[in-house]
């Protein structure tokens, strides 16, 4: 029988997957799926769905769900050409010590969602089934360990989770949206509705990228286990055009007709309490043991160790810590806002890896790269900065400035678009 240690050695924290040990479509499709079904998600859907009418709200829910589907799966089809995920690529555009920039950005934003959805469990768990609040803290240490132990299993333990709990919640999905547009008269009674608020159509696609770009970013976590990069983009597009499109879609209906955008408190309203505490425990963990994996990840080339188990259970400590002491009630808004941020991250990776790499990696281990590479570091400032300032989609103008701003920067600074992993 094979111990923890067996289970989690061939997870490559810093080395690219070998083929020997890639996975098939359907493994990486459940589990990237089961990561983007987020409660975050949905509430995030439920601004949406009071400030359009139902025609502009698909439309809206279509452009910001393809455009973060199709910035996902560049990115996933560099991770399976490579087998290298987004922290380990940055090094050949940041440098070896300027990639941790990527690791600080990309590792605090997941810590931080995972402080929120431990504590929402505790929350949300004490509120549906009545029990006493004094239990909420220790609820909140229970899930938060608790949580992780798939994730420290590693990518094993994920797809198991993922295998059983992505269908089932598909299922309950389906009957609380079938029950909910019979109530409200079909889709003639959802044409009816009116907005009751308003939001301009660039800040509701900012809003849509911005709640799962940090995910998006970090899903070359598994799409370097694809066994081919068609397999990375058509997986990807699944998980984030059409399952995060579903909970926006999911999120924007239940605030139509329930006045409530969590498919949890949507299954309390029709009367599904039993469904609807499945439901928020599968929603939550199918999220937040993808969340801290990510964060090991990223901590695992900060620090430059392979001991991702321990790397995640201390995550899941700090992540725990944070929600104890009810910092994920500020942390959230701040999170969202570095949707912003991540975007030019992997503006600067496509264009070294497409333009100025031609589509290929030298091996990490012969790449012989510097400390620094200032292009790439400049490039990702200017390009946050741009994205920052910008009345016009953020999370788009950060990816297309960074990426033209590097390849200025490389030509500026004398660098030859040049064969795969080599540097001037």
């Amino acid at each position: 029988m094979k111990t923890l240690s067996d289970m989690t050695r061939n997870d490559y924290p810093l080395r690219e997957v070998p083929e020997g040990d890639r996975r098939g479509f359907w493994s990486l499709v459940v589990i990237l799926v089961g990561f983007t079904f987020f409660t975050a998600t949905m509430w995030a859907g439920g601004s949406l769905g009071v400030a359009f009418d139902f025609t502009t709200l698909l439309l809206v829910i279509v452009v910001g769900n393809l455009l973060l589907g199709v910035y996902a799966a560049a990115l996933g089809y560099m991770a399976a050409r490579s087998g290298l995920n987004t922290v380990l690529m940055a090094r050949y555009c940041f440098g070896e010590k300027g990639s941790r920039l990527a690791d600080c950005i990309l590792g605090f934003t997941q810590v931080g969602w995972y402080a929120w959805g431990t504590a929402t469990m505790a929350i949300l768990l004490v509120r549906i089934t009545g029990l006493p609040e004094m239990l909420t803290l220790p609820l909140m240490v229970l899930f938060g360990i608790g949580f992780c132990l798939t994730a420290m299993v590693g990518y094993r333990g994920l797809e198991l989770l993922s295998r059983f709990a992505v269908p089932a919640m598909l299922l309950l999905i389906a009957l609380s949206l079938s029950m909910g547009v019979i109530e409200v008269g079909g889709l003639g009674g959802l044409m009816a509705m009116s907005p009751t608020e308003s939001l301009s159509i660039g800040a509701a696609i900012t809003m849509i990228i911005g709640t799962f770009v940090s995910g998006g970013t970090q899903a070359t976590n598994w799409t370097r286990f694809a066994s081919s990069g068609r397999d990375a983009v058509v997986a990807t597009l699944l998980a984030f055009f059409i399952g995060n499109g579903l909970m926006v879609l999911t999120g924007a209906l239940g605030a139509l007709v329930y006045q409530q955008a969590d498919i949890v408190d949507v299954m309390l309203a029709q009367g599904l309490a039993v469904l609807a505490v499945a439901m928020l425990f599968l929603n939550i963990w199918t999220t937040q043991d993808n969340t801290i994996y990510n964060f090991a990840v990223a901590g695992c080339n900060l620090l430059r160790t392979e001991r991702r188990a321990l790397v995640t259970l201390v995550g899941a400590g700090i992540g725990t810590a944070l929600a104890i002491f009810g910092m994920y009630d500020m942390l959230v808004p701040f999170l969202i806002l570095l949707g912003t941020f991540i975007p030019p991250l992997g503006g600067v990776l496509m264009a070294d890896f497409y333009i100025r790499r031609r589509g290929a990696y030298a091996p990490l281990a012969q790449a012989n790269l510097p400390d620094y590479l200032w292009t790439g570091l400049a490039a990702y400032g200017i390009g946050a900065a741009v994205a920052y300032f910008s009345p016009f989609i953020a999370p788009v103008v950060g990816v297309l400035v960074a990426g033209a701003a590097y390849l200025v920067l490389e030509r500026l600074a004398g660098q030859a678009i040049a064969p795969a992993g080599s540097r001037n």
